[in-house]
């Protein structure tokens, strides 16, 4: 896959995709990753990138110049996606969506924004990734760069890893246990090793279940609310539906 991110600020793109699974996915050429900077395309001994909004008003917008040669001259790949708070919101079905596809670009948003005849007419799509303002997009491009690369086929060391997780399924993930088995009195559950791995993924499922309940019920509703199956599981555990008691 190959991923463009256009930036000011390159080194915040770069220095992080050297670390971990992303880095050893562009070590090893399954990413292949390049960050434009925008200053490239200035002409200007202060290679400027931004000016003030017409009709007034605080802060600085990003001008189209810089971003659009840059898409010219180096041909990047769809969708491109511009970063920012007035997005759609960014999700593990966006990731999966993107993670289908060969390719991605970023625009990084800075200041006030991006000049609106870029959105309009080199952007396939807005992206935010919550309802808060950051600095610049940077810190968005890399949560949207490491959440699609890392479901690519074999960045991830083990496949189920990318199944077995939050969201995967519309439930959070269940609680994880490692050894040591007792810890200052704080015991593994049982269930986890009896080596039962049918009852371990009913114990399992429950939990998620539970957890989605507890934290983010708006992903069980989502999905329709619990059924007889999913009370019998919660039942079988003697766990109960938050909501109800």
């Amino acid at each position: 896959m190959r991923i463009d991110v256009l930036t000011i600020f390159p080194e915040l793109v770069g220095g992080f995709a050297t670390h971990s699974l992303l880095g050893r996915a562009v070590a090893s050429g399954q990413v292949d990753l390049r960050v434009h900077d925008l200053r490239d395309a200035t002409t200007d001994v202060h290679r400027t990138v931004d000016d003030a909004p017409f009709g007034g008003g605080a802060g600085m917008v990003l001008r189209p110049e810089p971003i659009m040669e840059t898409i010219e001259a180096v041909d990047p790949p769809r969708p491109v996606l511009a970063l920012g708070p007035g997005g759609t919101t960014f999700d593990q079905a966006t990731a999966r969506r993107l993670s289908d596809g060969d390719g991605l670009t970023l625009i990084c948003g800075r200041y006030e924004g991006v000049d609106q005849r870029v959105l309009d007419h080199v952007v396939d799509e807005e992206v935010s990734i919550g309802d808060y303002v950051l600095a610049g997009g940077e810190v968005a491009a890399l949560v949207v760069v490491e959440a699609v690369t890392r479901l690519l086929p074999g960045v991830m060391g083990n496949r189920d890893s990318a199944v077995d997780e939050s969201f995967a399924d519309g439930l959070l993930e269940y609680p994880q246990y490692t050894r040591p088995s007792s810890y200052r009195g704080w015991e593994v559950p049982e269930v986890l090793r009896s080596g039962d791995h049918a009852r371990i993924a009913r114990w399992r499922r429950a939990q998620s279940l539970r957890r989605t309940l507890d934290r983010r019920p708006d992903l069980v509703d989502v999905r329709g609310g619990l059924d007889d199956q999913d009370r019998a599981l919660l039942a079988e555990f003697g766990l109960t539906d938050p909501r109800t008691v």
